[in-house]
């Protein structure tokens, strides 16, 4: 199964981790990146500029066509800064591969399982479904 770990920080996380030694930061979730590797367990992960007032944008589709505006994205409490994509096999794998990343109060991750063929029974007629399947395989072999 595979889960993704999203990291989220409140305003008070962002102002504890501005104050914190970045060097230790990147020590500490390179670690915690090293185990995943270790462990046979990441698939893909990254971080995300928390510039939104620069670098971020929002697509809203509440019109026709879709409108497009520059960050921030309005009234947010918590920040999405950062993910990994975990391939465990049960939901209590990923809950104690989450358990163990190296975050400070105020920050959270959100934990949800990706979906996958399974999620599509029924539907494997479907010619988008079959297209899916030759589209990884693609990119496997690239």
């Amino acid at each position: 199964m595979k889960y993704m770990l999203i990291m989220r920080a409140t305003d008070d996380a962002k102002k504890a981790y501005k104050e914190m030694d970045f060097n230790e930061v990147i020590t500490k979730m390179g670690q915690y990146n090293e185990q995943l590797i270790k462990a046979g367990v990441l698939l893909a992960g990254d971080g995300l500029s928390d510039d939104v007032e620069t670098t971020g944008f929002v697509v809203d589709f509440s019109s026709t066509p879709p409108a497009v505006t520059d960050g921030p994205y309005g009234e947010t409490h918590e920040l999405f800064n950062g993910f990994w994509i975990i391939q465990v096999n049960s939901k209590e794998e990923a809950a104690e591969w989450a358990s163990r990343c190296p975050l400070g109060p105020g920050s959270k991750l959100e934990v949800r399982r990706v979906t996958d063929e399974s999620d599509f029974a029924g539907f494997e007629d479907n010619e988008y479904l079959q297209k899916e399947v030759e589209w990884r395989k693609a990119a496997e072999n690239a």
